[in-house]
């Protein structure tokens, strides 16, 4: 019956053996130490540098603009955009990096043979609006995590309040158990009524830092429930679920008006392309019409109507609700 069989398969197949269970027990030794090197957010990470939670708590504020280490530029709805957008980068350093993006711009534009008057008026034009659109799309990035996140929240806390627990304590349950951005913003909360600040006034203070369009219901229900009573738990039950299906509804929306995004970037790649092929296949063919200003004038007029085309494409196709 083992005729021709050899020892040496054994050893073989005992030697694979072996080495497939070194590499597991690596891997889930690996695995192990880094989940507990890993903080959850921000909060905590600031939490594993042995300070204060009061430090942690005024670290996380001069972040996010909310007190000290104000600029001179931060205008109320700058500082406001600043703060929703949640970046931690000091704001000067933010403001001298997008200036010298737009300057870096407007004197490429001015070496390709853009007159220096016009190379100006797009550099005073570019200092402004590129911080403003940066910060626009960290925002809305973090809003959509915001969203997604916030329902799972209000479940834990409508948890911890079934367990016997007061609302900063499942509100502190969520800074624990939760990623960022959440379990940072509300690590902030449970901080703030630690160290004094009234319930609903931190509510509204997370407001102001998020900004999100759904925190409203979560800060009324809290609100009126802190001053007349009621069965919170039941309400944050409904209203996790309110969330849930006004997410669900957002998305659906979305789906349902790609065709017009997706006309509008084509619309706007098409022209780009093309003038992107002639200067490869055909350096020479805009050659003689350079450094004629009118050449610089029709440019910017098309580009001024395709930008409004697709502002006008993206606000039909864009729905507040």
């Amino acid at each position: 019956m083992f005729d021709g069989f050899s020892p040496v398969y054994v050893v073989y197949a005992a030697a694979a053996l072996t080495g497939i269970m070194i590499a597991e027990g690596c891997y889930l030794l690996y695995a192990g130490r880094s989940d507990k090197r890993k903080a959850i957010n921000r909060r905590m990470k600031l939490q594993e540098n042995k300070i204060s939670q009061e430090q942690v708590l005024i670290q996380l504020r001069k972040e996010r603009g909310v007190e000290g280490g104000s600029f001179v530029l931060s205008v109320d709805r700058f500082r406001a955009l600043r703060m929703q957008s949640g970046m931690i980068m000091p704001l000067p350093k933010f403001l001298t990096i997008t200036s010298g993006i737009a300057f870096a711009l407007a004197l490429l534009a001015v070496w390709k043979g853009l007159p220096l008057l016009f190379g100006l008026v797009l550099l005073l034009v570019l200092v402004p609006v590129l911080p403003v659109m940066a910060m626009r799309t960290l925002r809305k990035r973090r809003h959509k995590r915001f969203g997604m996140q916030l329902p799972e929240a209000l479940e834990l806390i409508t948890r911890g309040l079934k367990a016997g627990h007061p609302v900063p304590v499942a509100i502190a349950m969520v800074a624990r158990e939760m990623g960022d951005p959440i379990g940072t913003e509300f690590g902030v909360v449970a901080d703030e009524v630690t160290y004094g600040s009234d319930l609903v006034l931190a509510l509204n203070n997370l407001f102001d830092r998020v900004g999100h369009e759904d925190l409203p219901l979560f800060v009324t229900a809290v609100s009126i429930q802190n001053s007349s009573g009621g069965n919170l738990r039941e309400i944050l039950d409904g209203l996790s679920s309110t969330i849930r299906e006004r997410g669900k509804l957002r998305r659906k929306v979305r789906a349902i008006s790609t065709e017009g995004r997706m006309s509008a970037y084509i619309l706007t790649a098409v022209p780009a392309l093309l003038f992107t092929a002639i200067m490869v296949l055909m350096p020479q063919f805009y050659r003689d019409v350079w450094g004629v200003p009118k050449t610089w004038y029709m440019l910017g007029g098309s580009v001024f109507w395709l930008m409004l085309g697709n502002a006008a494409m993206f606000k039909m196709s864009n729905f507040r609700f």
